[in-house]
């Protein structure tokens, strides 16, 4: 994000008398940093710091009985069954898990991916009809399908059941598959509502192996998969996902996954120290750049696969690809810039083109949002239609806007932040006129800036000994339990310098009394000509090891000039 772009502070309001007496047992920064996140008693505290597997039955979403009973009698007569994925993290990992547990259960079982250029995201009619072709007699959706009335009626016509597992928000009328498993139904009774389409698969694991174990097999085993898909799929960090990832992480780090173990070296990254964090920003990318840039099938085998030799050649396809995406994604980015300045940098950003990568498109679009704070939309036109990605703003609800024009469109689904849809080109000029009047009348004429939200204002010249195992105790971090930051004012400027290929980022030393600190500010370049001689920071602390020796250093979120109002 630019430097010219003003954000506001906000720091987390102190923590009334009544939550410090309950939270009287946890030292004051950390019962400042669970009041932070919602925690206003011991028994909550206790469950956060502990976050223990969940034990909520999978029998308590809606239809699990009837789609455990059904995929079972297809285990029992060997009916081919097939696991019908999403090409992102989310909808790989979820493909996995089930395909692998049907297969411990003797289920004569498949996988099948859609590829994001030819078919699109979600079901379509082909792959049923080639399916049914193939002598499936039961699909079972992971990660898609909840908006998909129109193929699932399609599948009936063919002989084909049709089962779904979906995280993703519902339309007003379910398609009418055998069963439809999605927490956020109208008639949902399961007691957490933010699972992603990976949890989910684990919960019709969980279900289907309660009814009929296995000896040697838990559902537990597959929980690294959860913890993969969850995060990458940027789904809140609490309640049931905030279990399931911390116990993910900890099977993770163990290296049972072959496919993991491989991605890991070839990213770089600690497995046996693997955090949420590492997930998010290295292993997570290379594993959708497959379905971003080719098949998302490669992530697929890599998961899949137990073959050392296999697992290793395919992690360092996916590093490739993912280094081919990142240029992608920056000449993607420079001129979907443009095609927004052309047409106008409103309230909603456009660019659509006929040579973007629709396989590039969310991310310029979150770039998009990353400079001006206004949602985006980034499609890539083809001769017929045109499909494209969306990323918003706290204060604008993307996918309910799209369901204001669903007349105008072929499909869309998505979440608050972040939809996809597909349009005829035809009608496109009306979707955006449609798309820019409902953005108008939600943000008007508001002075629309990014919040950064801080925990508490430290002083960095006192002891900081116990600070990094107090904040590791608030991990997995992530949507909905973000990683603590914090202010720290009038810091005297040591040195600084710019950094990267390109002097974009900001390498620095500051100093509070006596006391110094090493800080690296990403993407704030910029400030290297001008900094005052004292500033105020927002940061987050980080471990720098370095030829064997740890140290904390500071992750610079934003620089104001010392004194400068929040």
């Amino acid at each position: 994000m630019p430097v010219s772009m003003k954000k506001k502070w906000v720091i987390a309001p102190p923590i009334p008398e009544q939550v410090i007496q309950e939270l009287r047992d946890y030292p004051p920064l950390l019962r400042q940093l669970l009041y932070n996140r919602g925690i206003t008693d011991a028994a909550s505290a206790r469950d956060f710091m502990d976050a223990a597997p969940s034990r909520y039955d999978p029998f308590l979403l809606c239809d699990m009985e009837v789609a455990v009973e059904r995929l079972l009698q297809a285990v029992d007569r060997q009916e081919k069954i097939a696991v019908y994925g999403d090409y992102d993290v989310d909808g790989v990992t979820s493909t996995v898990l089930l395909v692998q547990v049907l297969r411990r259960l003797g289920a004569n079982v498949r996988e099948y991916i859609p590829n994001r250029f030819d078919e699109g995201y979600g079901l379509n009619r082909e792959a049923i009809s080639h399916l049914a072709e193939m002598g499936v007699r039961l699909v079972v959706t992971v990660d898609c399908g909840i908006r998909s009335p129109e193929e699932v009626e399609h599948a009936h016509s063919l002989g084909v059941d049709v089962i779904i597992s979906d995280h993703h928000h519902p339309q007003e009328t379910l398609p009418a598959a055998l069963a439809v498993v999605c927490h956020r139904r109208p008639d949902n009774t399961y007691p957490d509502t933010n699972l992603a389409g990976v949890g989910l698969a684990y919960k019709i694991a969980q279900a289907l192996l309660s009814r009929r174990p296995v000896p040697g097999v838990e559902a537990e085993d597959w929980l690294d998969l959860v913890a993969l898909g969850t995060v990458a799929d940027l789904v809140p960090l609490t309640g049931e996902n905030r279990k399931l990832v911390r116990a993910g992480l900890n099977r993770m780090r163990l290296g049972y996954r072959q496919g993991l173990v491989s991605l890991a070296q070839a990213a770089g990254v600690s497995l046996p120290r693997v955090t949420a964090n590492e997930i998010a920003y290295y292993l997570g990318p290379r594993l959708n750049a497959a379905g971003r840039l080719e098949s998302a099938l490669a992530a697929f085998e890599l998961l899949n696969s137990d073959d050392v030799f296999q697992t290793g050649m395919l992690a360092q396809r996916l590093d490739d690809q993912n280094r081919e995406r990142q240029k992608l994604t920056l000449q993607t980015q420079v001129q979907a810039e443009a095609l927004a300045r052309e047409t106008g940098l409103e309230n909603l950003l456009f660019a659509v083109h006929p040579d973007f990568n629709s396989g590039i498109v969310g991310l310029a679009a979150s770039k998009l949002v990353e400079t001006h704070y206004r949602p985006a939309v980034v499609g890539q036109m083809g001769e017929e239609f045109t499909r494209a990605s969306c990323r918003s703003i706290p204060e604008f609800h993307i996918t309910e806007a799209l369901d204001a024009c669903r007349d105008l469109l072929v499909r869309h689904g998505g979440h608050a932040m972040a939809a996809g849809f597909t349009v005829r080109n035809e009608n496109l000029p009306e979707l955006i006129r449609c798309l820019r009047e409902i953005t108008n009348q939600a943000l008007g004429e508001r002075d629309l800036c990014p919040t950064i939200r801080a925990d508490a204002e430290l002083r960095l010249s006192e002891p900081m000994a116990s600070l990094m195992p107090m904040l590791d105790l608030l991990q997995p971090f992530g949507q909905g339990n973000p990683e603590p930051q914090f202010i720290s004012r009038d810091l005297r400027i040591i040195r600084a310098k710019p950094v990267g290929s390109e002097g974009q980022h900001l390498r620095l030393t500051v100093a509070d009394k006596h006391v110094f600190f090493d800080a690296i500010a990403f993407r704030q370049g910029e400030w290297a000509s001008r900094l005052p001689e004292r500033v105020d920071l927002v940061y987050q602390f980080e471990r720098n090891v370095w030829n064997g020796r740890e140290t904390l250093q500071l992750n610079v979120k934003d620089i104001k000039p010392a004194g400068e109002p929040d």
